[in-house]
């Protein structure tokens, strides 16, 4: 450009020269002498002040290329994160789409999906919204549709600490995945963990909330990073500890909080509102002469539940209490059955097992192929299909104790019930008895029997049983219950109340 320019002043200069030379010297020279001088004084004056000017644009243009590089660079970012994480997904799903229910069977696999499709699609959602790729934001939003929502993603976190209690497991063996029968560990990072802790906050339990943020902060604290800062996990600590009463460790979590972010007003309030709590109680303690908290210590405990047999419930889930005998053991025996000479067991007779004498459970074995397994989950699957994560049935008995059930009027009561495994469970899912101690694991292609009424058509409240949740694994049963029409020549009337 500026050599154009100055080409053009240049034939402009020597087309004046030539004008001069033509005309009359004598009358015209000083005046045009004057207005040449004045014509390239202020040619070059323009061109002074466009360099001038342009040293600004240079100075613009770099600020420019320095935008453009930062551009790149977070282009290039995005686009390196989104490569991560389809290679990352790309691994994943090809090891979940191998086995779908093995990898779902494992509860912190189920609740990372939920947290996934609900939370972490979305976010690369707005990422890629950043920089347009219409094909994929098409398909997402068709897709979204079948993603789970808010309160799936909870119900998942609630599974997991429901099984966090049952089978006692600690915060630390849960996130980094050692899980009984578990070969691949599958852990949780340090966002996973406090978005556990904010689901158990949310819903007013302290306890669950208190676990997990002392696991987000002890990742923190052994170096891993994420999107949480240790004075966030700090204000969900602090407040929860003194919601289970510990005034002094609330008050010593407080002033972490404040050390670690000294502009945390609702902190500083905080802290001047437990000191003063804890003069109080330390003023009442003396009035009535009861030790203190310090010395007495407080013992975190989950919330309380109410149900009767939860403790035995539970225990049972974990293989404890279980009130097997070396005297009951001998009475067990396996054989073959035939249905008392039912024609088509006799040339094939079922193997049967018992599993508990009084009342009596038998198991038999290989009434389920495969094939028709494959073929009632298939049907099974559009309904209410199998134990999700964390899945269980809480105690409860199969016989109706309303006499004007509807059924009863037609079918009779549940006489018996007849339940099909159909799949292996890696750990936890067995079917429990809190009443008599026993425990009845899961084992696929069998299926147990046991009477739900006495001889005499009364209720045997014995049989109050619960479905344990599943730790790892997936568990697919199905039922059948034995109404009492029909039966009355196959299991005649007892004379007493308890035949």
């Amino acid at each position: 450009m500026f050599s154009g320019f100055s080409f053009h002043l240049r034939v402009q200069l020597r087309n004046e020269k030539n004008l001069l030379h033509s005309l009359n010297m004598r009358y015209f020279s000083p005046c045009l002498l004057w207005i040449s001088w004045c014509y390239v004084s202020q040619t070059r004056a323009e061109f002074f002040t466009s360099i001038g000017q342009m040293t600004d644009l240079i100075y613009l243009e770099k600020d420019l290329v320095k935008s453009l590089k930062e551009y790149i660079t977070a282009e290039e970012a995005k686009l390196s994160a989104i490569k991560s994480w389809a290679e990352k997904l790309d691994e994943l799903t090809h090891t979940s789409t191998s086995d779908p229910e093995g990898y779902l069977g494992h509860p912190v696999n189920a609740y990372k999906l939920m947290k996934r499709l609900n939370t972490e699609w979305l976010r690369l959602e707005s990422l890629v919204l950043q920089h347009t790729s219409d094909n994929f934001i098409a398909n997402l939003s068709i897709q979204r549709q079948h993603f789970p929502t808010n309160e799936d993603e909870s119900g998942a976190a609630k599974a997991l600490m429901r099984l966090q209690d049952t089978y006692r497991l600690d915060s630390d063996s849960i996130s980094k995945g050692r899980l009984p029968g578990v070969q691949d560990l599958v852990s949780l990072s340090v966002d996973d963990c406090f978005e556990l802790g904010k689901v158990a906050y949310n819903d007013g339990d302290y306890y669950h909330t208190l676990l997990w943020m002392e696991q987000t902060l002890k990742q923190l604290e052994e170096g891993e990073t994420g999107g949480v800062t240790k004075a966030e996990v700090l204000d969900y600590l602090s407040y929860s500890v003194y919601q289970m009463g510990d005034l002094r460790r609330a008050i010593e979590l407080t002033k972490c909080l404040i050390a670690a972010d000294p502009k945390h007003l609702r902190a500083k309030s905080n802290l001047n509102y437990f000191n003063n709590l804890l003069r109080q109680q330390k003023q009442d303690d003396e009035e009535s002469d009861v030790e203190s908290s310090e010395s007495q210590g407080v013992k975190y405990a989950p919330p309380v539940d109410y149900l009767p047999e939860r403790d035995t419930y539970e225990a049972l889930c974990r293989g404890e209490g279980i009130k097997m005998t070396a005297r009951r053991q001998r009475r067990l025996f396996c054989r073959y059955h035939n249905g008392n000479s039912n024609p088509r067991l006799l040339i094939a007779p079922i193997k049967e097992e018992d599993e508990w004498d009084s009342p009596h459970i038998v198991r038999y074995y290989e009434v389920l192929s495969d094939a028709e397994i494959e073929r009632i989950k298939d049907l099974a699957k559009p309904r209410v299909a199998n134990y999700g994560v964390g899945g269980q049935y809480e105690p409860h008995f199969d016989f109706s104790r309303r006499p004007f059930d509807r059924n009863l009027a037609t079918e009779g009561n549940r006489l018996a019930t007849y339940l099909n495994y159909m799949s292996d469970v890696t750990a936890g899912g067995a079917t429990v008895f809190p009443d008599f101690g026993a425990a009845i694991y899961p084992k696929k292609g069998t299926a147990v029997f046991w009477y739900n009424l006495f001889r005499s058509g009364e209720g045997d409240y014995r049989t109050r049983h619960a479905a344990c949740p599943v730790l790892v694994g997936s568990k697919w049963v199905s039922n059948k219950w034995i109404h009492e029409r029909g039966q009355e020549f196959k299991r005649p009337c007892g004379l007493t109340e308890v035949d």
